[in-house]
């Protein structure tokens, strides 16, 4: 796949090494449409931005057809007069710190990353800078924008510790149902579970011989930073599985636009369906 980008991204590269606003206009327009035949080759089955939507559709139908797993399972981490017991041990309360210094480590290894792109021409530091272009304006859209900005501040649903049944005061409202219970900074879905899922995407930045051996440890890392947060009483099961599937989605649905240059967008390049420097 990288060797059918770079012969894709041939005719770019060229168009943006002249500092003109001929050059510049020519290149975004190939870029638009470069995407625009990414989009539109056939989406199959197996890709990943299918795979997240059948995971955001099925999680959505699984427990909207049956809330009560999400008290059954938030009630393993609750005991009467003592709360959410786990959310005050030291080690857990240390995962929960250390994931702002590792989220910080991918951020600056992406900014660096397209900082690189400045100092230099050649395929390999565009393909680098495309990635962790990805990568950030992945956080931005995922995390951000979608679970942060509209879901956890539209949704109104209640912190399991918030609820009457565990110690608070307000009612359990079922996932993707709207209520006025929360104000601000919701349950649904999990910020924390949807950085950590970002987290994992940052796998992009090393180079691909070495992913499959850091990615054990970094799912590993990333799911338990978010069911530390249905042990802390913070979320229910289904504001992080959610949240994964939903970050997921975007991740992939970005990943193919910006990254992914499908073989067939690449075959249409050659037979001059782009604008040529």
């Amino acid at each position: 796949m990288d060797a059918e980008y770079t012969r894709a991204r041939a005719p770019f590269s060229a168009a943006w090494k002249t500092p003109s606003f001929t050059s510049m206009r020519r290149a975004a327009r190939n870029e638009i449409e470069r995407l625009r035949l990414a989009i539109g080759v056939r989406i199959r089955w197996s890709e990943p931005t299918t795979l997240a939507l059948i995971a955001v559709v099925s999680l959505s139908a699984y427990f909207i057809l049956f809330p009560g797993v999400d008290l059954a399972v938030s009630d393993l981490f609750y005991r009467a007069g003592d709360g959410f017991f786990l959310s005050q041990e030291p080690v857990l309360r240390a995962l929960r710190k250390s994931s702002t210094y590792v989220m910080a480590l991918i951020l600056l290894a992406a900014l660096a990353g397209v900082g690189m792109r400045l100092f230099g021409e050649s395929e390999r530091r565009t393909l680098c800078a495309r990635r962790c272009g990805f990568l950030l304006i992945g956080l931005l859209l995922g995390p951000g924008l979608v679970v942060n900005t509209w879901l956890k501040g539209n949704w109104g649903r209640a912190r399991p510790i918030q609820t009457d049944l565990f110690g608070g005061e307000a009612g359990f409202t079922p996932a993707w149902t709207l209520s006025e219970a929360c104000a601000h900074n919701c349950s649904f879905v999990s910020g924390e579970a949807a950085s950590a899922a970002w987290m994992v995407a940052g796998l992009i930045l090393l180079p691909r011989a070495w992913r499959a051996k850091a990615a054990v440890p970094l799912i590993a890392y990333a799911v338990a930073l978010s069911m530390n947060r249905l042990a802390f009483g913070g979320h229910y099961l289904s504001d992080i599985l959610l949240s994964w599937a939903i970050t997921g989605l975007v991740l992939a649905v970005l990943h193919r636009v910006m990254v992914a240059c499908p073989y067939a967008a690449a075959q249409r390049d050659r037979a001059g369906a782009f604008a040529t420097a």
